[in-house]
Parts: C-alpha cells; structure tokens; sequence
C-alpha cells in the first residue's frame, strides 16, 4: 500500500483524507500539523517524509516552504491543496518541481477539475460578446475571495480566450466590458463548494456548475492524485494529468 503523509492532518480536509486513504488502497503513515505531532511518532514535516511514500499538504500558504524543503530533503513526492497561494508561492513550487515530482491544484475534485476543462472549451468557442462571471459560495470560516477554485475557473476560460486571467479580472459589480472575466464569491453557513461559470449574451446563456456536498469528494481526489503521482518524474504536474485530460 501506498504510504501518505499528511501535512495540515488536523484540518477539515487532513481529517477527510485519513477517512478516505483506506478503501483508495492507501495508508496514512503519519501527520503533523501546527499544534504538533497529530498522528504516529514523527516530529516534524521532514521526519514524516522520509516514513511516508507521497506528502499530501492541506496545511497553509506560510508552511509550504518548509514542506517543499522537506519534500526535497528526503526526495519524496508531494500533493498541494493548499489554497490562497501567491506568486511567491508558485515560484516555489517551479523551483522545487525540478527535483521532485509536485501535484499542485486549487480543487481536488474530479468532477471540478472536468468542469474546467468545459470551461475552457466554452470560453474557446464563443466570441467577446459571452460575458463571463463565476459566482462561488463557502462556509462561513473560508477566508479567501475569491476561491482557489474559482480562479481555477477563471483561469480556464481565459485560456479557452488565449488571455491572461490578470489583464481581464473585474470587480463584482460596474459596467462589464467585452472580454471581462467577473467574480462574485459569497460566505454563509457550511457550504462545502458551489460553483457556477455563467456565459452569456443577448437572448441566452450557459450555465456551467459543480456542487460539492461534502469534502469527501475532494478527500477522495486527493487521495487518487497521491496515489497517481507516487512514482512519477519530477515536474509539475494537474489534476487534469491524473484525469488525462
């Protein structure tokens, strides 16, 4: 069995992946979090990677440095969900993605993960005259805006366009100019994820959605990319490389 070890084991989405890991033909090895050692003996980020075959890291934007420096220490792979990353962020990832094999995604769903892809091709196919807005919704403790997967959305329809997602953003309400790319996020309850990627013009739309009941599915996408990734070259690698897409 492939042997995980998880980084942020504490959290809502470390919690869900121990649960997951059995009946997906994995075991968890261990966890560390913030407060410390949560599950097995290990001390810290580089002693559960060198017990542990793949890394999965649910944790936050100001641990990945030292998760990636453990993961490249003990030439171990390692899954990203961590979301609210920056550039700064992401050009840790590239630079570590050179010597060991790194999976980072805002959204580990699979089902997400497709809707992009149809994002993608919708925005392609369709004129400066189809507005674009992604509207998303999170439980009340979710404190980035957007998400991480609605700009996993957002980035996909302006690759569908051939632009770059910086240069058409817009803010959730004003005048819409041809070629925008809107975001509106809302926060209440305990929504796990809903997200809808609204195309339209004069007389009609496209709505294309995904509603997530709850974090089993991306526990689950998880643990299916860990399992993918353990083994692989190094590079940088998607969850679209896992659907092959």
């Amino acid at each position: 069995m492939t042997r995980i070890g998880l980084l942020g084991a504490a959290g809502r989405m470390g919690r869900a992946i121990a649960d997951a890991a059995p009946t997906a033909g994995a075991t968890i090895a261990g966890g560390v979090d913030r407060d410390g050692v949560v599950i097995g003996s290990h001390e810290d980020a580089l002693a559960l990677a060198r017990d542990c075959d793949v890394l999965v890291d649910f944790s936050a934007p100001s641990a990945l440095a030292g998760h990636l420096e453990a993961a490249r220490t003990a030439n171990r792979p390692i899954v990203i969900g961590t979301t609210g990353l920056a550039a700064e962020h992401h050009a840790l990832i590239d630079e570590a993605a050179a010597d060991i094999p790194i999976l980072q995604a805002a959204n580990t769903s699979l089902g997400v993960n497709l809707l992009a892809r149809l994002v993608q091709q919708a925005a392609q196919a369709l004129g400066e005259d189809w507005d674009i807005e992604v509207v998303e919704m999170h439980h009340r403790h979710k404190v980035d805006a957007p998400s991480g997967t609605a700009l996993l959305l957002g980035q996909a329809a302006a690759g569908g366009r051939g632009i770059d997602l910086a240069d058409v953003t817009t803010e959730r309400t004003g005048l819409r100019t041809p070629g925008s790319i809107g975001f509106a996020a809302l926060r209440g309850g305990s929504v796990a994820g809903d997200h809808m990627v609204v195309l339209a013009t004069e007389g009609e739309r496209i709505e294309l959605g995904h509603r997530a009941e709850n974090r089993g599915i991306f526990a689950r996408g998880a643990v299916r990319a860990a399992l993918w990734l353990a083994g692989r070259p190094a590079g940088r690698y998607t969850m679209g490389d896992v659907l092959g897409l």
